[in-house]
């Protein structure tokens, strides 16, 4: 078991990792909030896999629990779902003392949060991520939003959770292709931050495949305190935080452009990584090999290098919409050594489409 605390000015809580978590998150709760409704949000898939588990340990807490079930899929994250959530929080008389929980992937994490931080302008929230995704990133930060037909995330706002509860467990029953999206954000921490964590990595590309549970719990640990010191830093993205936005810009724009069907999120960060690290060699801010070091993690992990098919001018469309976007340039973070980002707006619209290009051969 691992607990990594995040220390913010007014929202600290702690993220609890464990084995067989979901069923102490009753407890957990009990000794934070002091209501006795609680509504849980999840989806197809992960319902009939962990929704009465932690039913069960609501119930057990005092708690009077409700379940909520969405479709899979990033089709949920809208204002459509969100309403479906607010109507049910209505009837079932949710008020400001009764917690929300989170009960998946990223999708369930940002719809339910998203939910909480708007329903009486803010209820307690929880977050009990199921995939190694939103265990390594999408839980932690605070960090809410649906999607508009123009573009992912722009609709959102900051909510920190009072709890974040990481059941490692819950990786047996992911499917392998969920499993290396996950491993994608694990990459990208890495990158921005640490070349020893990268280093480590590769050296257990393996051990993380199969996967092994104890190698897994040492990652997630890795990636929240990442994570929970640059949150602690920057917690509404002014400034240290955008690091975080690593391979996004383009991986946000593979996702649209696919239809949010074609590459799962993970997958597109990785493509958006790979686009990110050839402007970084391509304007002199890193060295080749430090390209060919990411280029071949990737790989060993099973992750996409490239966009094939699709043609540079659309994903250029979706760049232009990117929420990072500041006066008609966008904030690129790009690699200038292994573990080490640098934020600028400095790269031509040349250079843009000329990767664009090399990435959709």
């Amino acid at each position: 078991m691992a607990e990594v605390r995040v220390e913010l000015e007014t929202h600290s809580y702690t993220i609890h990792i464990t084995a067989g978590g979901i069923s102490r998150v009753g407890a957990l709760m009990r000794d934070l909030f002091s209501g006795d409704k609680a509504l849980i949000v999840t989806d197809e898939n992960v319902y009939p896999l962990y929704a009465e588990r932690l039913v069960t340990s609501l119930t057990a807490a005092g708690f009077t629990p409700a379940v909520i079930t969405v479709p899979a899929g990033e089709s949920s994250k809208s204002l459509v779902t969100s309403d479906f959530v607010y109507t049910k929080a209505i009837t079932m008389g949710l008020d400001r003392k009764s917690p929300l929980i989170a009960l998946g992937g990223g999708v369930v994490g940002d719809l339910a949060g998203f939910v909480a931080a708007t329903y009486l302008r803010g209820v307690p929230f929880i977050q009990v991520p199921t995939t190694l995704l939103a265990q390594v990133d999408s839980s932690v930060g605070g960090k809410t939003a649906v999607n508009h037909a123009l573009g992912k995330n722009l609709i959102g706002t900051f909510y920190q959770p009072g709890l974040v509860v990481i059941d490692t467990e819950a990786l047996q029953t992911l499917p392998a292709r969920e499993l290396k999206a996950g491993l994608a954000e694990v990459v990208k921490y890495g990158v921005i931050t640490d070349y020893d964590f990268l280093s480590y990595l590769k050296k257990n590309t393996d051990a993380l495949l199969i996967p092994d549970l104890n190698v897994l719990t040492t990652v997630i640990a890795k990636c929240c305190q990442i994570k929970a010191g640059v949150v602690a830093q920057d917690e509404r993205e002014d400034s240290l935080r955008m690091m975080l936005n690593f391979g996004h810009t383009v991986g946000h724009a593979v996702e649209a452009v696919g239809g949010y069907s074609e590459y799962n999120h993970g997958e597109a960060v990785a493509v958006g990584m790979h686009a990110a690290a050839l402007i970084s060699q391509r304007i002199g801010l890193c060295r080749q090999s430090h390209v060919d070091f990411l280029r071949n993690l990737l790989s060993s992990l099973g992750l996409p290098l490239q966009a094939s098919g699709y043609l540079p001018k659309d994903l250029l469309s979706y760049l232009a919409r990117d929420k990072k976007v500041v006066n008609g340039k966008i904030n690129w973070v790009l690699m200038s050594e292994l573990g080490q980002v640098t934020i600028t707006r400095e790269v031509s619209q040349a250079i843009i489409m000329e990767i664009l290009s090399e990435i959709t051969i």
